[in-house]
């Protein structure tokens, strides 16, 4: 299995580098090992593709901010998986390769090749299905390459014919004085190819709504808010460019007992006076189930006690945070007589000594401030 190199090392920036200082380190390498400018070399490509990969995280903000606390496996954990080929990094960054050096790469011929738009689905997820995860099936709306014509618009047994307004080329030539300006072809629209035969089925668009059932994958741990990432999922590229990208967004249901902090889960126990007083064994409900808590003479409310490992699973390693428990004494409300009689008789034994210690308290404090 191979080591991901850390992203700010591949691009050789600080962690805490500015978007531009990212984009202006990303430039230089782009251009240094871009494959047009290293035919057949194989060590150049990986770097090209490592620099990509690295630029595309470190320059999205959430994307960042995973890899900052989580490192490779929390993205993973998301669904990044990094980029295919080639062709999905310059249809992603096919206008940056443009404006840093005046061209995009020799993969390009023809019209202009697209990526495929992204997609959002919103997903809600239980408490338990966030913290143990799941795998389900979505219906997804999204555009398809139409079936009857392959997603390129003409009736079945035709083809696409040259543009006879710009031959082809997509542009136009118009002479203004000296100057010659060349405009995008109104009439195929940039294309360079025009429809004779529409397909009957898309009309000509090439493509039809469909509704596609989609696998996911819910990765244990998984919080209020997390993105997962499902490459390929979304809508069909043009001219024959890569599909989009699928974004699960999670919204988590809050849970009736346990509150997530992190990866620990926090509760309130309500136990009596009597068993605060006493001590007592009692049964905690935890995410897997019931556990005894011993509860030690003595329990002063707010008190905290911890399930070590029985919390939420870590993106990041798997390991599982704890379960703090804090209980929560409760005065009774309605006592019958034998329960009064005898609490005022325990009261008779303890008359004096929190009233003592509060007169020591104060003796000892009003003793501090006259020295």
């Amino acid at each position: 299995m191979t080591t991901k190199r850390d992203y700010y090392e591949v691009l050789g920036v600080s962690r805490d580098a500015s978007e531009s200082e990212i984009k202006s380190r990303y430039r230089k390498l782009a251009m240094q090992y871009h494959p047009d400018r290293n035919p057949d070399d194989k060590a150049a490509e990986e770097k090209f593709k490592e620099a990509a990969e690295s630029y595309d995280v470190l320059r999205d903000p959430q994307k960042r901010g995973i890899y900052d606390q989580y490192g490779h496996q929390g993205l993973e954990g998301q669904g990044f998986s990094g980029f295919g080929g080639f062709d999905d990094i310059f249809s992603s960054f096919g206008d940056i390769f443009e404006d840093f050096f005046g061209f995009g790469s020799s993969r390009r011929s023809g019209s202009r090749t697209r990526r495929g738009a992204d997609l959002r689905y919103d997903m809600k997820l239980s408490f338990m299905e966030a913290a143990f995860g799941a795998e389900t099936q979505i219906n997804v709306e999204k555009l398809a390459n139409c079936p009857s014509c392959g997603g390129n618009g003409c009736e079945p047994g035709t083809k696409p014919e040259s543009c006879s307004h710009c031959g082809g080329s997509g542009q136009i030539s118009r002479s203004q004085g000296f100057f010659t300006v060349r405009t995008t072809c109104p009439y195929c629209r940039g294309n360079g190819q025009m429809i004779g035969s529409p397909c009957n089925n898309c009309r000509g668009a090439g493509k039809v709504r469909v509704s596609k059932k989609v696998a996911v994958k819910i990765p244990a741990g998984v919080d209020n808010g997390s993105r997962l990432r499902l490459s390929g999922e979304g809508e069909p590229g043009e001219n024959g460019g890569p599909p989009g990208d699928l974004y699960v967004f999670v919204h988590v249901t809050p849970h009736e007992f346990f509150e997530r902090h992190n990866i620990d889960v926090i509760c309130q126990v309500p136990i009596s006076f009597i068993q605060a007083a006493l001590g007592d064994k009692i049964q905690v409900p935890t995410l897997q189930g019931d556990k005894t808590l011993v509860i030690p003479k003595g329990t002063q409310p707010g008190e905290l006690f911890r399930f070590h490992g029985e919390g939420i699973p870590s993106l990041k390693n798997g390991r599982r945070g704890d379960q703090v428990i804090q209980v929560d004494i409760k005065t009774p409300t309605s006592l019958n007589r034998k329960q009064e009689a005898l609490l005022k008789e325990f009261a008779k034994l303890e008359e004096g000594k929190f009233s003592n210690k509060l007169r020591n308290m104060l003796k000892s404090t009003t003793a501090g401030a006259v020295r």
